[in-house]
């Protein structure tokens, strides 16, 4: 029955997502999903990661490496891309209804935080596959909305070996929400030690900002924030970073007339990368890492319009950088409270905060990577000797 409905939420979509497609943001990946265009089967594997998006995939990276035989499936162009350049057997998630037909096997699933769809899991049980929900968390946000499909997640639950949640309150609502086998495992973003791809140099005699992973109508807000401060100390140099690739120009037009207005040099890393200017917008993938490495200052986007509810302060945290962040990081708070010196305030604040900043931010508590490895490849040879 599941799957029929499915289908026909699938049927009634179609046309909307004709259109949606058109957008080169959603092109590959709506064809891939709902079409399975160009996204055949992945090959059978050991393990078999699923994660929503570039982030996802990110928070993985240090616990995939430790497999040779994997699949990786997204459900987002931009995690994709990064699962590729993870394994080849890389794929895009379809739509429920044609998952029963193309889920390939897997010794073990390892589905990350909230991707929980029904038959992802059945059809991994149905296969053989020991299914592990990994990262589990329920927000504040979510937690009304959960316990009324509360028979729906019941449903799911049925079909997952194990929870790894964050902490003991997602334990509890994950219980009552009818997951069985939970252990406590911590936040996997927490183990991730994340490295430079490359050694960018540090700029002497002055502090390094960078705005990262901001949002729609997020930089006008900053950089409104931030103009008084910035017309009465030169020695800065500040880094955007827009969180989707989409957004490049429109933030390239944004920031050119912000720095023109203050007489600061402005360019785009991708067309000079020589990091002369005042203002460097980062307009390439996989660089912001190598950003955080050589950041005084992180000003963490997705935090100060509402409906995002922030971004992982474990990544600059690695690096012992001052970070500020605006009140809207509900989806995070088990990250935040893991991080020490986090400086909370509204845009319009953010001069003040510069003039007073933060001390450098520390990581409290660090997930055990190698127990949540032993838990995976425990159970692969187990099925092998079945």
């Amino acid at each position: 029955m599941y799957t029929l409905f499915s289908f026909l939420i699938w049927l009634l979509a179609l046309p909307f997502l004709a259109v949606l497609a058109l957008k080169k943001k959603y092109h590959k990946s709506l064809s891939a999903r709902f079409l399975l265009f160009k996204n055949p089967k992945f090959n059978p594997c050991d393990v078999h990661f699923h994660a929503c998006s570039l982030g996802e995939v990110n928070a993985l990276k240090n616990l995939i490496s430790n497999f040779d035989s994997l699949a990786l499936t997204t459900t987002t162009d931009t995690g994709f891309a990064a699962a590729k350049q993870i394994t080849q057997n890389s794929r895009f998630l379809p739509f429920e209804n044609l998952l029963p037909f193309w889920l390939e096997k897997a010794k073990v699933t390892v589905i990350f935080e909230a991707e929980l769809w029904l038959n992802l899991v059945r059809s991994a049980k149905k296969n053989g596959s020991f299914v592990v929900l990994l990262n589990a968390r329920i927000s504040d946000k979510s937690y009304k909305n959960y316990l009324r499909f509360k028979f729906y997640y019941n449903k799911i639950f049925e079909n997952i070996d194990l929870v790894l949640a964050q902490s003991e309150r997602d334990k509890a609502r994950l219980m009552e929400l009818g997951a069985k086998n939970i252990i406590v495992a911590g936040n996997i973003k927490s183990a991730n030690s994340s490295s430079p791809s490359k050694i960018l140099p540090k700029f002497q005699n002055r502090t390094t900002i960078t705005i990262a992973s901001t949002h729609e109508g997020e930089e006008e807000l900053i950089l409104a924030g931030l103009k008084n401060f910035a017309q009465n100390n030169k020695n800065f140099k500040f880094i955007l970073a827009p969180r989707h690739p989409a957004r490049f120009e429109h933030c390239a037009k944004i920031a050119k007339i912000w720095a023109d207005e203050l007489n600061l040099s402005f360019e785009k890393f991708s067309e000079n990368k020589n990091f002369k200017s005042d203002f460097i917008l980062l307009d390439t993938i996989g660089e912001l890492i190598n950003f955080y490495a050589i950041s005084d200052i992180v000003i963490l986007g997705g935090s100060f319009v509402p409906n995002i509810g922030g971004h992982n302060p474990i990544e600059p945290a690695h690096f012992g950088a001052k970070i500020i962040s605006g009140r809207y990081f509900h989806n995070q708070n088990a990250l935040y409270n893991l991080v020490k010196n986090i400086k909370i305030c509204k845009a319009s604040e953010l001069g003040d905060a510069l003039k007073n900043p933060p001390q450098k931010s520390e990581i409290l508590q660090i997930c055990d990577l190698e127990r949540i490895i032993k838990i995976i490849k425990d159970e692969i040879n187990a099925r092998k000797s079945l």
